[in-house]
C-alpha cells in the first residue's frame, strides 16, 4: 500500500532522529544480520510509519517506550496494528527497555516471532 507524501517526508525525518533503543536494534537488524532478511527503518506504510519492516516476512517490529501505556495510546496502538493485520502485517512490540536491556535478547524475540 502506498504511503501518503507528507507520511513519507516524515518518515526520512524520523530516520534522522532515531530513539538511543531504535538506534541499537538497527544496528542489530541493518545488513540482513537476521535470517539474511531485509529491513527498512521507520518505513511508511499506508498512513503509518513502521519503526522496523520486513517485507519478505510482513514482519513490523515497533520499540515501545513508556508513553504506549499511558492515555489513549494504548487504543491507537491497537487500532494501527488491526489495520496492519488487515494489510497482511504482523506486528511485534518490543518494549524500548529490552533492547537497552539486552540487544541480543530483543534479536531473539524477532527470530522467535519470524519462526512462527
Amino acid at each position: 500500500m502506498e504511503a501518503p507524501e507528507q507520511t513519507r517526508r516524515l518518515a526520512l525525518a524520523l530516520r534522522r532522529r532515531m530513539t538511543l533503543p531504535e538506534v541499537l536494534l538497527w544496528r542489530a537488524l541493518k545488513g540482513r544480520k537476521v535470517d539474511s532478511l531485509h529491513f527498512r527503518r521507520q518505513h511508511p506504510l499506508g498512513p503509518y510509519i513502521l519503526d522496523f519492516y520486513c517485507d519478505a516476512a510482513k514482519l513490523c517490529v515497533e520499540v515501545d517506550g513508556h508513553t504506549h501505556g499511558t492515555g489513549n495510546r494504548p487504543e491507537r496502538d491497537e487500532r494501527r496494528d488491526a489495520w496492519l493485520a488487515e494489510q497482511g502485517v504482523r506486528t511485534l512490540r518490543i518494549p524500548a527497555a529490552l533492547v537497552l536491556d539486552d540487544v541480543d535478547d530483543a534479536i531473539a524475540t524477532i527470530r522467535q516471532v519470524l519462526q512462527d
